[in-house]
Order: structure tokens, then sequence, then C-alpha cells
């Protein structure tokens, strides 16, 4: 398993956490606009969903930093 996603893994319940709390606000910003609330049911479903691949998005960027660290160079 590469770094990527052995890091993607160990941090998606956190991603997912973010970003179903996130849904859930975000439905009720756009209800001042007319638009429906989801139920937190439902922003926990989606967070579940689109919580993989935001967390290996920053997984990916996490590896970066780590690889650019281990060149020993100033940034």
């Amino acid at each position: 398993m590469s770094r990527t996603a052995h890091l993607a893994m160990i941090l998606w319940p956190f991603g997912a956490g973010a970003v179903g709390v996130n849904l859930f606000f975000a439905s009720l910003i756009g209800s001042w606009a007319g638009l429906p609330v989801i139920s937190p049911v439902w922003a926990a479903i989606g967070g579940i969903v689109l919580g993989l691949p935001s967390s290996w998005i920053f997984a990916r960027y996490i590896v970066g930093l780590m690889e650019h660290a281990e060149q020993d160079r100033p940034i």
C-alpha cells in the first residue's frame, strides 16, 4: 500500500466528519436562499461518500510535504 493510500485511510474518518458537518451547515445557509435543509443523516451519508476523495487529496498533499522534507532542502 502506498504512503498516500495508507495516510488517506487513516485520515478518512476525520475527513468524513468534516465534510458531513460542512454539508449540513451549507444546507442551513442555503435555506436563506429558499433551498431545502438536508437532514443530519443525509449529511453524514454525504460525508462518508465525499470524505474519501477529500482525504485522498489531503493525504497526497501531506505526502508531498514529507517527501520535500526528506530531500533536506529549504523551500
